[in-house]
């Protein structure tokens, strides 16, 4: 797609390129990250990081990043980039002319008569990475150094130069392995061609992420480099780098490239990219399929992420109701802490009734949906009775209040100094909503599927009624024209936020048609962009607009003000059903701005959020699954609609 290129005077223009990156992942959880340059700008940044178990499961980046030079008659052309505090050397990319992000990254160079291409793809099926160097156009043989440039550590921290390191290696046909610290697997860098391996053991000290110095953290870290393959490349021959965990077949590099390249496919539209983007978010290890909840420091399998994003990566991106299932399952397997006993997420397992009930709405039989699922929602509601969680109670009037000192028991969950930046000790009205929702769809299963005589139903029922005749007098100020936020020991907190979405968009809603009308224009008014929903009114005080500085700023603004587009899902599909297909250009005009923006930040991806001002300016994890599950739940409701007008 046109969109994902960039031209030279781009590409050159640091302040321009350093802030665009991409992704490259496989479907093991191992991932290739860095800017459209390759000068990483994050600690998270490097070509190759893999999960390794026995080190307790996280990430590794094993291999940082690899320089390349040609030299030709003599002379020589480093392509490489790095920055060392305030210096780029080398500046490999003034030779960039051309870089294409689909169907895989893509760099051209030109230097003298020499035109090289660099492209970078995940192997789908082993912890691999595969870079292809072809050299398209030059007078004669170039010679083809290649430095690669170690870490080996934890994809969260740095590293330093040491004397634990090991610093040596093994042969392996046509390269080299590669192992520093006990307990790390082994990194085996071959090439299809011929290489010389020279060994030229060199720390390269104070390799400083600008990304991490900009935001007060860690910058700069030490890098090893055992030393260079050389190898010799002809006008119009190719030459294929793997770096593995495993050792290949040398000779099978090019093969599985092209293979792997031709499965691919292109990106022809948005929605083909939107589901690029949804494969590139779930993984599968050992038969049990996951949500990574974002790129590229999100952890995978979380729960709250995973019960948002599963609908949308899944049903409305292929239809693929097996998959669903299968990472439900698994999600179901894996919480059993969370959702039935405790968790600081507190509405989170009360969300999963509403993941069943768009599976339902998809097409689903609620019959065996409820047969297979139905005890995991009634469990849940069971695990809300007074003295089951610590952190949640019922209380007489059936409401949940949620709170524990100094923590934020919501999604609204970031920190400063050790303290909630917006606590919401009480009754939350999203907490409540979901709440009542799951009352109502388990009595309503349980009544049509369950014994005729369900004790289930009533114990729950007067209970539904009791949140139901209570809910819209706790947290409902017509004064205002909105719903409360949380309703807590103190005054009502006045703050317009976007949680009484929630109140009003679920299948079973406690409040009335007027409420409802009255919210979605408040929402309209104060929280509605062209970037997602904002999480608090720029006419409070309180609001943080822009999304940037250090760490505490960072925290300070994250639910002040940043816009989400995860929120805009719901939204969208309360108000398709309020107002029918006449909302569908709004609809599209609400979403035309996420295909804008995905030549930056993330190169042809979704970020996690943006500023709450203009230009709503992306921010956060460069592909977020709760974002690109949103859009893919707005394309499925548009395409619905749309047939219908």
């Amino acid at each position: 797609m046109a969109f994902l290129n960039f031209n030279k005077s781009e590409l050159v223009n640091l302040e321009y390129s350093l802030k665009r990156e991409i992704i490259e992942a496989n479907r093991r959880g191992a991932y290739c990250n860095t800017s459209i340059v390759t000068c990483n700008t994050r600690r998270y940044h490097g070509l190759l990081a893999v999960p390794v178990p026995q080190l307790g499961g996280g990430k590794f980046m094993l291999l940082s990043s690899v320089d390349e030079s040609l030299l030709l008659d003599g002379k020589q052309f480093n392509l490489g980039i790095h920055c060392y505090g305030d210096t780029y050397e080398p500046r490999g990319h003034k030779y960039i002319i051309d870089f294409d992000a689909v169907p895989v990254p893509k760099l051209t160079y030109k230097v003298g008569g020499i035109v090289f291409t660099k492209t970078i793809m995940m192997a789908p099926d082993s912890d691999q990475v595969l870079i292809k160097y072809e050299l398209l156009e030059a007078p004669s043989k170039v010679s083809l150094i290649l430095k690669p440039f170690l870490a080996f550590r934890s994809v969260h921290s740095l590293t330093s130069q040491n004397s634990e390191a090991y610093t040596g290696y093994d042969e392996v046909e046509s390269g080299v392995s590669f192992r520093m610290y006990q307990g790390f697997p082994d990194l085996n860098i071959q090439l299809s061609g011929k290489p010389v391996f020279k060994y030229q053991p060199y720390w390269y000290n104070g390799v400083t992420y600008s990304d991490e110095y900009r935001r007060g953290f860690d910058c700069r870290e030490d890098l090893f480099v055992p030393g260079t393959f050389t190898l010799e490349v002809k006008p119009g021959e190719a030459v294929v780098l793997s770096a593995s965990l495993d050792e290949v077949n040398p000779k099978q590099l090019k093969r599985k490239f092209a293979d792997t390249l031709r499965k691919r496919g292109d990106v022809n539209s948005y929605h083909d990219l939107l589901v690029r983007n949804a494969e590139l978010l779930k993984c599968e290890v050992g038969g049990r399929e996951r949500i990574n909840a974002g790129y590229s420091w999100l952890e995978t399998g979380l729960l709250r992420e995973t019960i948002i994003a599963l609908p949308g990566l899944t049903l409305y991106a292929n239809g693929d109701t097996a998959e669903f299932e299968k990472i439900l399952d698994t999600l179901i397997a894996d919480e059993q802490e969370r959702l039935f006993h405790r968790t600081t997420q507190v509405e989170s397992p009360l969300r999963l009734t509403d993941t069943i009930q768009q599976y339902i709405h998809f097409g689903a039989d609620e019959k065996r949906v409820w047969k297979k699922y139905g005890e995991t929602l009634k469990g849940i509601i069971e695990s809300y009775a007074p003295g089951h969680r610590q952190e949640v109670a019922m209380h007489p009037n059936g409401l949940l209040w949620a709170q524990k000192d100094s923590t934020a028991l919501s999604w609204m969950n970031a920190y400063v100094h050790g303290r909630p930046v917006t606590e919401r000790a009480g009754y939350q009205v999203e907490t409540n909503a979901f709440w009542y929702n799951a009352l109502c769809f388990a009595i309503e299963m349980e009544g049509k599927y369950g014994p005729k005589s369900s004790e289930f139903v009533k114990k729950w029922t007067p209970v539904m009624e009791l949140v139901k005749r209570n809910f819209q007098p706790t947290f409902w100020k017509p004064e205002w024209g909105y719903l409360a936020d949380y309703v807590g020991n103190g005054p009502v907190d006045a703050a317009v936020r976007p949680n009484q979405l929630f109140a009003i968009c679920l299948d079973y809603s406690p409040v009335d048609d007027e409420v409802k009308s009255e919210v979605v224009m408040t929402i309209n008014d104060e929280l509605l962009t062209k970037r997602g929903i904002r999480s608090l009114s720029p006419r409070n005080e309180a609001y943080k607009g822009v999304y940037e500085g250090s760490q505490i700023d960072r925290d300070l603004a994250y639910h002040q003000g940043c816009a989400f587009p995860a929120l805009l899902a719901p939204y969208i599909d309360i108000c398709f059903k309020m107002m029918g297909s006449t909302f569908y250009k709004k609809a599209e005009y609400l979403t035309e701005g996420f295909y804008q923006d995905v030549n930056k930040h993330g190169v042809g991806l979704f970020s996690e959020l943006y500023d709450g001002d203009p230009p709503h300016e992306p921010h956060g994890a460069i592909s977020c699954a709760c974002s690109t599950s949103a859009l893919l739940r707005i394309d499925y409701l548009m395409n619905k609609y749309k047939e219908e007008k």
